[in-house]
């Protein structure tokens, strides 16, 4: 249950103002009624690459002992936090064309997240837990309950979430994180 509850919480908080809920602005936009379909295709992508990186964390976790571990988890932690600080700006641009918005969100999500601050926290959460189907439903229902609204109700949305605040309440979370970790707790 921690493992759920951790990832979900550093994950949907990471999100707010992330590249990938910006994507979700845009794709909201441009498929205009087609929210189901964006729905899915995002969450494809987010399982896909969330357990890709939560059996790379297990992976690295397995091979180093638990004091080296100790030291790059909480330095990863704290160095998330750093990142949560700098704000995102759209880096994918969805062509969409010739594709319908599943193909769409699902191909653009993946893409987004590849070197993400949300995936290298996957990575580090898969490494801490032993339990990887809680780090990726907890990852993965973070990411939806951070995207799904930005789908729904689009730039209405943007205007009254205080996105400066979310990334501090986020950097706080990654740095409480990496505390616990150096520490043991």
């Amino acid at each position: 249950m921690e493992a759920l509850l951790a990832s979900f919480s550093l994950v949907a908080l990471a999100e707010i103002g992330d590249k990938t809920q910006l994507l979700s602005f845009m794709l909201a936009a441009r498929f205009k009624g087609r929210q189901a379909a964006l729905i899915l295709g995002i969450l494809v992508a987010t399982l896909a690459n969330h357990a890709m990186a939560a059996w790379l964390g297990d992976g690295v976790a397995a091979h180093v002992g638990p004091q080296v571990m100790r030291w790059v988890l909480a330095s990863a932690f704290l160095a998330f936090a750093g990142w949560a600080l700098i704000p995102d700006k759209p880096g994918v641009q969805p062509s969409g064309s010739r594709h319908g918005p599943f193909v769409t969100s699902a191909v653009a999500f993946f893409i987004a997240e590849i070197g993400d601050k949300t995936q290298f926290a996957t990575i580090a959460l898969g490494a801490q837990y032993p339990s990887l189907g809680a780090v990726v439903l907890g990852t993965t229902l973070g990411m939806m309950v951070a995207n799904v609204p930005a789908v729904l109700l689009g730039e209405r949305l943007a205007h009254r979430v205080p996105l400066g605040a979310m990334r501090y309440v986020a950097a706080a979370l990654f740095a409480g994180f990496g505390v616990l970790v150096l520490f043991g707790l």
